[in-house]
């Protein structure tokens, strides 16, 4: 991955903090930081978040560019036609491709696939009728699933499946925070939810319909190990409720660990290589 020039992440940071105090969008020498930032952002050169050493560090220099390119930016209409305009301040990645640049960008993109500009697909990756918001990173041979959202900066590793109609969580704000992770080889299943910067570590499996936030309690059911904020890696994970500690008290909802995946697991949620030949 390309490092940030010193200069600019000093002009960056120096920027931020004095935001309220300058007139950002007259300063020349800032606004080709932020979309030089930007740029590297969309051809996968920088990411928001980068695991090292086994963690995932957010880079809040690139976080804070991507909060003052809407400072800097106006609204405008955007578009290619009279049928796809909006009023916005992000263009999508691809309003201007061609043939030869969706070939070199190696992923296949349908009818009602929403990507802005910002963000990073990877070769082979599936973007169906789905919507991927800017800083976010989709690895290599990814299905992004129909009505699917992939919230800014959110991180999705290669090999993934990303069910019908789930909502991954991103984050500008606070600007420590990461966003959500979800590693290689990992599915979510249709209408899941994970945010607040949980991190769905490699090969998990997560069911149809299970909501994990910050807070949520993953609960390994044979052990009665208690998870919060990380999906260990290769559990296979349902939607499930705790029990009140006094009769009159109502049921909380957690998700509950059943299993590590197996083959029977792997058949039934595995990608298929053929949807991702080029």
């Amino acid at each position: 991955m390309t490092l940030l020039d010193v200069k600019t992440a000093k002009l960056i940071e120096e920027a931020f903090d004095n935001r309220n105090n300058h007139d950002i969008k007259e300063d020349i020498l800032l606004k080709t930081a932020v979309l030089e930032i930007i740029d590297l952002l969309d051809q996968g050169q920088i990411r928001v978040c980068e695991k090292k050493d086994g963690i995932w560090i957010t880079n809040t220099t690139v976080k804070k560019a991507i909060l003052l390119s809407f400072a800097i930016q106006k609204n405008e209409i955007l578009g290619s036609s009279d049928f796809t305009h909006w009023f916005d301040k992000v263009d999508l990645k691809n309003t201007r491709w061609n043939t030869d640049d969706f070939n070199q960008a190696g992923y296949r993109s349908v009818p009602g696939a929403i990507v802005r500009r910002g963000s990073f697909i990877d070769k082979g990756v599936i973007l169906m009728p789905s919507f991927v918001n800017i800083g976010a990173y989709v690895g290599s041979s990814t299905m992004i699933d129909t009505w699917s959202t992939i919230g800014s900066c959110a991180q999705i590793g290669k090999n993934c499946h990303i069910s019908g109609g789930v909502g991954i969580g991103g984050v500008l704000e606070p600007l420590q925070a990461n966003p959500v992770i979800i590693e290689d080889n990992c599915f979510i299943g249709a209408r899941s939810e994970i945010a607040e910067g949980v991190i769905v570590e490699e090969g998990a499996v997560i069911s149809m319909g299970v909501f994990i936030g910050a807070s949520t309690k993953i609960v390994d059911r044979q052990t009665g190990t208690i998870y919060q904020g990380r999906v260990p890696a290769y559990s296979v994970v349902i939607p499930g409720v705790l029990p009140a500690k006094e009769p009159h008290l109502p049921l909380l909802s957690c998700a509950v660990i059943v299993k590590t995946v197996d083959e029977r697991t792997r058949s039934k949620t595995g990608i298929n290589d053929i949807l991702r030949d080029a």
